[in-house]
């Protein structure tokens, strides 16, 4: 393991769905809980892990299950969806004791942090980066190519194809530990989130974002390959962190990677607002609840 990806020391927490490596920055300040991507691992945020807020908050990343040095699922079909991740994720926070937290998410990290909305109680907010929020079999209206139908949902990859879908996911250098973390996915994990989608199971993620008062953050890359950043600033948050969704010149679909310093400054800033914001009677009053209406006067 190099330098530029090891992270702290981890322990593993036993959960129904599997046992899962946890690192746990420990101490009193704010829980951020950081949740990766598909065929990925804690590691793509070791950039976080040394960042400026790592030092007034308790950051808790872990490798999903089926993923990085987690076990594979148990039981597949229950815990390889959407809700699936989100209740398994729920769980270990209630194994750590952690009853509120902010919630940042990552690709498919982003999309178990929005179907979480309405399992974890004690979400203070949300970050999404590379996350576009879709409806239900709305994959073409979020994503520039559908990833129901290309590597991400494929559960056996060839050599050349991990090159490949770490060079979307990830961009350039090609990072060996990635390259690793998605040959060593449970492919099962990528073939049953896609079949659980076609089913119907999950929440409609952009009514979720849209009916939600928590604040939550935007954060993308500029040129993000993957996803419609169009489609995201249509989106009518009902609390949209500084009115806008964020876009990190000349960063791809992992923006806290290759724009470390970048993302770090905004994901500090968003924090510090809700530390010095009182909760109000529907959570922080950080952001903007005035969207929705804009946006739909603006579609009349």
């Amino acid at each position: 393991m190099t330098e530029t990806h090891a992270i702290r020391p981890f322990n593993f927490v036993s959960t129904s769905h599997a046992k899962l490596a946890v690192t746990n920055s420990g101490g009193s300040g704010t829980p951020l809980l950081l949740i990766h991507g598909n065929s990925s691992c804690r590691q793509v945020f070791a950039r976080q892990m040394r960042s400026d807020f790592a030092a007034r908050c308790r950051l808790i990343t872990f490798d999903l299950p089926g993923h990085g040095q987690s076990e594979d699922a148990h039981d597949p079909a229950r815990t390889y969806s959407l809700p699936g991740l989100a209740d398994c994720t729920v769980e270990l926070l209630e194994r750590l004791g952690v009853s509120s937290a902010v919630v940042l998410g990552w690709s498919l990290g982003g999309h178990v942090a929005i179907e979480m909305l309405s399992r974890f109680k004690g979400m203070k907010s949300l970050i999404l980066t590379g996350t576009p929020p879709i409806r239900r079999g709305g994959f073409v209206e979020g994503f520039v190519s559908s990833p129901a139908d290309g590597l991400a949902a494929r559960r056996h990859l060839s050599e050349a194809e991990v090159d490949t879908f770490a060079r979307a996911m990830f961009g350039e250098p090609v990072e060996p530990f990635l390259q690793g973390a998605i040959g060593r996915s449970d492919g099962r994990c990528r073939q049953g989130l896609f079949e659980a989608s076609r089913a119907g199971l999950g929440v409609d993620q952009r009514l979720a974002v849209e009916g939600s008062a928590l604040p939550v953050a935007v954060i993308n890359g500029a040129a993000d390959p993957l996803i419609r950043l169009d489609y995201l600033d249509d989106v009518a948050y009902r609390n949209l962190w500084e009115e806008r969704c964020h876009r990190l010149d000349g960063a791809g679909h992992a923006p806290f990677w290759h724009a470390a310093d970048a993302f770090n400054a905004l994901v500090g800033r968003f924090l510090g607002e809700l530390e010095r914001e009182p909760a109000g009677p529907e959570g922080p009053a950080v952001g903007c609840a005035q969207k929705m209406a804009s946006t739909q006067a603006s579609r009349m």
